[in-house]
């Protein structure tokens, strides 16, 4: 089938090839960020996709010029189909990713292999045992550091997802920096972000200008080193000189990347959210479920995009709360 380009792009030119999937709103930790303390009300289990439609959906997207698909929660590796849905979306030849929070993915190291899926994002806010017992509510972390290890040593490609929050780890921004010595990751520090129910506030926000600041007060000017930055690029990418892996900050509220969005995101509900901030969702499962044509209504989705974190233009948007708590809760949307 010939892509249909006009679908995929938005009023503003930009053109979705990046299609993010949530497996799942279910998570085997509680990240105060993702999860609200009173935990959210799961969709119904007939409500949720099935691997078959899962593959049905996403083979609707390929088809109108989607050719990166990542996997994500919820936790995906808590789906105990999560081979078939593999198997399945393998056949569209398109590059997989997944994002996970590392507890389980020893035991798929096999699957990942045989489907060439080599790029991971692997979400740890601290390295601190005991602060990491407090923001995921769970004593997970020397699983979640051997099956880094594990999975560097089995030659993946690494990503650490680093969610920064004042005053609980943002005095270890050199420390995860430092990992990059020796190890080939990427950290990858991103500004908390405003969801429903994670008590976001503007005061818990440590900002792009602030890491670099530390980073500049603690590295020689001549070490830090400004990569160039990837097409469609969240995160703008540093290291230090010399070391194996590097940095990079995603500042969604501070230095928004909306101009070059290249992302669609599809609920583990079957909905589209053409932006990670915005409340506007359009039903998919239903219609598919229904027999209808997708194209329309993932068209009407991209049209109704707004140019720039669905319609919080500045900052002082993002700090209203009648307007930034109007959406998901993250473990709802996908990461």
């Amino acid at each position: 089938m010939i892509a249909n380009k006009t679908v995929l792009t938005d009023d503003f030119g930009r053109k979705h090839n990046y299609l993010r999937i949530s497996l799942i709103e279910k998570c085997n930790l509680r990240c105060t960020y993702c999860m609200p303390a009173d935990g959210i009300a799961l969709s119904p289990k007939a409500s949720l996709m099935t691997a078959d439609e899962i593959f049905a959906i996403a083979k609707t997207f390929v088809n109108n010029g989607v050719d990166k698909i990542r996997l994500t929660g919820g936790e995906p590796l808590l789906r105990k189909d999560f081979p078939e849905i593999i198997a399945q979306l393998s056949k569209l030849n398109t590059e997989i990713s997944i994002t996970t929070n590392g507890i389980l993915i020893d035991k798929h190291i096999a699957i990942l292999k045989q489907y060439n899926i080599k790029k991971i994002n692997l979400s740890l806010d601290t390295l601190v045992p005991e602060k990491f017992q407090t923001i995921t509510l769970r004593n997970q972390f020397e699983k979640v550091l051997d099956n880094l290890h594990l999975l560097l040593n089995q030659e993946f490609k690494i990503k650490v997802n680093v969610v920064l929050i004042k005053g609980f780890n943002d005095n270890e921004i050199i420390d995860f920096i430092k990992l990059t010595e020796f190890l080939p990751i990427s950290i990858r520090f991103i500004e908390f972000m405003p969801f429903a129910g994670n008590d976001w506030d503007r005061s818990k926000m440590v900002s792009q200008h602030e890491i670099l600041q530390q980073v500049q007060n603690h590295f020689p000017a001549t070490e830090l080193e400004t990569l160039e930055n990837e097409k469609n690029f969240t995160a703008r990418e540093y290291k230090i000189k010399n070391y194996l892996g590097s940095f990079g900050i995603i500042s969604s509220i501070t230095n928004p990347f909306c101009d070059g969005c290249n992302r669609i995101r599809l609920t583990a509900n079957g909905k589209i959210k053409n932006c990670l901030f915005s409340n506007a969702e359009t039903d998919l499962l239903t219609a598919y479920r229904n027999g209808e044509s997708l194209e329309n209504l993932i068209a009407f989705a991209l049209q109704n995009k707004k140019k720039i974190r669905a319609g919080m233009e500045t900052i002082d948007a993002v700090n209203n709360p009648v307007l930034n708590q109007d959406n998901r809760s993250m473990i709802a949307i996908g990461g």
